[in-house]
């Protein structure tokens, strides 16, 4: 189940591996559970309605798979018994027979705490387990500012990420022509100006109110037709931290609420290319390092980086999302030998003091999660890389998936 506290992109990465493994297996028949257990649901009612469904199992015509499925029954309502109540998002659990052939089984029982609540109770025997819900949620969360404007209207809203929040809609009461001449021309355009100015500060006393209690908002989107965004952005109706984070303004046709959807449309391009120029830059600026006649501040290679951590000299840790290595601690059965290494996932390991295969596993661990530890005992910021970049497949290819900006050089 997943720590409390954990480092958000370390934990939505342990979360994503779960669920990658758990799309691998297969079941020979409508033999895996899959369990969705809400926050308020009251563990004893789940107990329950798990009663009934072994009750009910005894139906199934095949022996094999009644039993496989009882036994999976079983085994929730077993581990059910250390739970009080379910987690602050709920649980979900993952239980039953996957084939690994020539007509063999083994038991799998997997228990995951999803990084969002869990909405609604769901029992589910299949022959593959039921992700979809869990899959919603690696959708990315962070949230983006959005307003639509014109000298009629305005909208203010929230982009989380699929779902759009209308936060208020707003009509200017600005008038938009006068016939009035001479001296009541100039006093009018005034007046007109006067109201104009106080319907942008409250659209932008809104937008300061909501988009500052974000914490994790990324930048704001402006949208509308004709010049009016561009007036609005430039001009200080918005809180200047909130300015700073104006990612781009976008002609839409409407400043109603399917203007914001309008927006979102339109920035799509923009929004997804802001993860990858962060990266960019990250690379960008270890290239620079490693171009300079005496290495810079640069380090790459895992032994080299795992030194550099070990003595408090990396300031940033850059690892590629599609390193697939463990941290393995072991000892030798033959000689005695102990010791760690870092090898790839399923590979063979021999003791390097006597090359017997002869070993005993004392602990393995994800190298990702291996470094983030070592990473955290140091302060060390870490950023995690995909490989949907130039630059990501670069820090993958190149450099063995991992490097680090250093603080100070270690050689």
């Amino acid at each position: 189940m997943a720590e409390q506290n954990m480092d958000p992109a370390l934990a939505r990465y342990e979360f994503k591996k779960a669920l990658e493994e758990l799309r691998q297996y297969n079941g020979r028949a409508t033999e895996l559970i899959s369990l969705y257990i809400p926050p308020g649901k009251q563990i004893s009612d789940v107990v329950a309605y798990l009663r009934d469904e072994y009750s009910q199992s005894s139906n199934i015509k095949s022996k094999s798979t009644m039993k496989n499925v009882t036994s999976a029954i079983e085994s929730i309502m077993s581990r059910l018994k250390s739970f009080k109540k379910p987690p602050e998002n709920g649980v979900v659990f993952f239980v039953g027979h996957v084939a690994k052939g020539a007509d063999q089984t083994d038991m799998i029982a997997k228990i995951l705490v999803p990084p969002e609540p869990i909405s609604t109770f769901l029992y589910r025997c299949d022959s593959r387990f039921y992700l979809e819900p869990l899959e919603d949620m690696l959708v990315d969360r962070k949230s983006y500012g959005l307003i639509v404007v014109d000298r009629s209207e305005a909208t203010i809203g929230l982009l989380k990420g699929k779902q759009i929040k209308v936060i208020k809609h707003i009509d200017s009461l600005v008038p938009s022509k006068h016939h009035q001449g001479g001296q009541s021309s100039v006093r009018f355009e005034r007046l007109i100006e006067i109201a104009a100015h106080e319907y942008f500060t409250k659209v932008g006393n809104i937008a300061n109110e909501a988009f500052l209690a974000e914490p994790e908002l990324e930048g704001i989107l402006i949208g509308g037709p004709g010049s009016t965004k561009e007036f609005f952005a430039k001009k200080d109706y918005l809180h200047h931290e909130l300015k700073k984070k104006i990612i781009d303004l976008f002609d839409t046709g409407y400043t109603n609420e399917y203007g914001l959807k309008e927006l979102v449309e339109k920035a799509q391009d923009a929004l997804q290319n802001l993860e990858m120029i962060k990266e960019k830059r990250l690379i960008e600026r270890l290239m620079k390092e490693i171009k300079k006649p005496d290495g810079g501040l640069a380090v790459y290679g895992l032994k080299d980086v795992i030194h550099a951590l070990l003595i408090g000299a990396v300031e940033m840790l850059l690892i590629s999302e599609g390193l697939e290595m463990e941290e393995v601690r072991f000892k030798c059965n033959d000689c005695g030998y102990e010791g760690e290494k870092a090898i790839k996932s399923g590979q063979e390991l021999k003791c390097p003091k006597c090359g017997s295969e002869n070993l005993e596993i004392l602990d393995k661990k994800d190298i990702i999660e291996y470094l983030y530890e070592l990473a955290g005992s140091m302060g060390t910021n870490i950023t995690l890389i995909s490989r949907e970049s130039e630059e990501g497949e670069l820090l993958y290819r190149a450099f063995g998936g991992i490097a680090g900006i250093l603080r100070f050089r270690t050689t």
